[in-house]
C-alpha cells in the first residue's frame, strides 16, 4: 500500500476570503469567501475522494470499511476515519461558538460525535486574535446578562496569534476564530456546532442566523477557564546519513489525535509507527519517499500514510520543510464497540 491523496472539499462561506487558493493553492474560483478546505473527511455526506494510484476514485467511507487493517493498524475495527482535518481561511470572525462533547452529542444528535478540536495558525494579519475560552469567572448567570446585552465579548478571553501557535479547544470550550487567519484544523469527525452569539450580524437573507442559547449553555464547561498556546515539548534529531538535525514539536495532545509538527533542513522519518498518520504541509517543499513511491509536497498539500507503510516513510525537505502531523494516541477515546450509545430520554437544564 501506497500513500494516499484525497481531493480537497472545498467550502464557501460568508467569513471566508481568497488564501486557500493564493496560499495553499486550493481549487477556487473568482469568488472571494473560501472559507474551508477539507482535506480527510468521512462525515456523512462529506466524503473525500482518493486522487490517483490504485484506489483512484474511491471515498473514504469504502477504504476506510474494505482496508480497515492496514489503514488503522493498532486501531483497527474502527468504523469510521476518527479524525475531520482541514484549512480554514477567515476574513471575517466567525460566531461565538460552543461544541459538544461525545456524551451531549449523542444525546442531542444520535450517531454524531463529540468535537474536540486543535486550531495551529499558518499565517496571520498583525494584531488577529482569536477568542478562546471564558475570562475568569465568568459564570452563566453573568454570560446570559452579557447576552441580553450584546456584550458578549467583554466575557471572552481574547488571545493575539502568530504563525506557529497551536490552540487547543477542547469540547465545552466557547470560542470564536478572529479575522485575519489562515489555520490548519484537526478535530473528531463531527459537524456540530452551536452558536452562542453572531456578534449582532445579519444573515445572507437579511435576518440573523440561527443561534442556540439552550444547547450552548448546557454544553459549557464552565470550569475550562481561558485557553493559551499550548506549550509544545520539542525532540530534536539526528540525522545519520548528514549529521545534522531537525526538530519534531509535540503542540497538542488528548484522547482524541495527537499532532506533531516536523520541521528540518534534512530528511526527517515519522516516528509513531502502527497507526495512520494525516500529513498537512505548513510550510516549505519536498518529497514524501516511501519505498519506489516519491510524492511532491509544498505548501498545502496533505497525504494520508496508512498504518501499514507508517513505518517506511521520509520526508525529504528541498530546502525547508514544516510539516503537521496527526494520528491517534496508543489510547484513544474510540473504541469500535462504543461507537453506539442508546439514550431514552433527552433533558436540557
Amino acid at each position: 500500500m501506497t500513500p494516499l491523496r484525497f481531493k480537497p472539499l472545498v467550502k464557501r462561506a460568508r467569513w471566508g476570503g481568497t488564501r486557500l487558493g493564493s496560499v495553499l493553492g486550493k481549487p477556487t474560483g473568482t469568488e472571494t469567501d473560501y472559507a474551508e478546505s477539507w482535506e480527510f473527511s468521512d462525515h456523512g455526506a462529506d466524503q473525500s475522494v482518493i486522487v490517483g494510484g490504485p484506489w483512484d476514485g474511491i471515498t473514504m467511507q469504502d477504504f476506510t470499511r474494505h482496508y480497515n487493517a492496514a489503514l488503522f493498524g493498532r486501531h483497527a475495527g474502527l468504523k469510521q476515519f476518527p479524525l475531520l482535518v482541514k484549512f480554514l481561511d477567515a476574513s471575517d470572525r466567525l460566531s461565538v461558538q460552543v461544541h459538544p462533547n461525545d456524551i451531549q452529542a449523542r444525546i442531542l444528535h444520535p450517531g454524531e460525535n463529540g468535537k474536540t478540536e486543535a486550531w495551529v495558525i499558518v499565517d496571520a494579519a498583525p494584531g488577529a486574535s482569536v477568542y478562546a475560552g471564558l475570562k475568569q469567572h465568568v459564570d452563566q448567570f453573568r454570560l446570559e446578562q452579557h447576552l441580553q446585552n450584546d456584550t458578549i465579548e467583554e466575557c471572552l478571553h481574547r488571545v493575539e496569534v502568530q504563525p506557529g501557535d497551536c490552540i487547543f479547544i477542547p469540547a465545552g470550550t466557547v470560542h470564536a476564530i478572529g479575522e485575519g487567519i489562515l489555520l490548519a484544523e484537526v478535530q473528531q469527525s463531527s459537524d456540530l456546532t452551536y452558536r452562542l452569539s453572531d456578534w449582532g450580524r445579519m444573515g445572507a437573507d437579511g435576518k440573523p442566523r440561527q443561534l442556540h442559547i439552550e444547547e450552548s449553555l448546557a454544553c459549557i464547561d464552565w470550569d475550562r477557564g481561558p485557553v493559551n498556546p499550548t506549550r509544545s515539548k520539542s525532540v530534536v534529531s539526528l540525522h545519520e546519513r548528514s549529521g545534522q538535525f531537525y526538530n519534531t514539536d509535540e503542540i497538542a495532545a488528548c484522547e482524541y489525535f495527537v499532532l506533531h509538527r516536523h520541521s528540518g533542513t534534512v530528511p526527517f522519518p515519522l516516528h509513531e509507527q502502527g497507526c495512520f498518520h494525516a500529513l498537512l504541509v505548513l510550510d516549505g517543499e519536498g518529497d514524501l519517499v516511501c519505498g519506489f513511491e516519491r510524492i511532491e509536497l509544498r505548501r498545502g498539500s496533505s497525504v494520508l500514510i496508512p498504518a501499514v507503510c507508517s513505518g517506511d516513510i521520509e520526508l525529504v525537505p528541498n530546502g525547508s520543510l514544516t510539516v503537521l502531523d496527526a494520528f491517534l494516541p496508543a489510547k484513544t477515546a474510540w473504541k469500535p464497540e462504543d461507537q453506539a450509545v442508546e439514550v431514552e430520554e433527552v433533558v436540557l437544564v
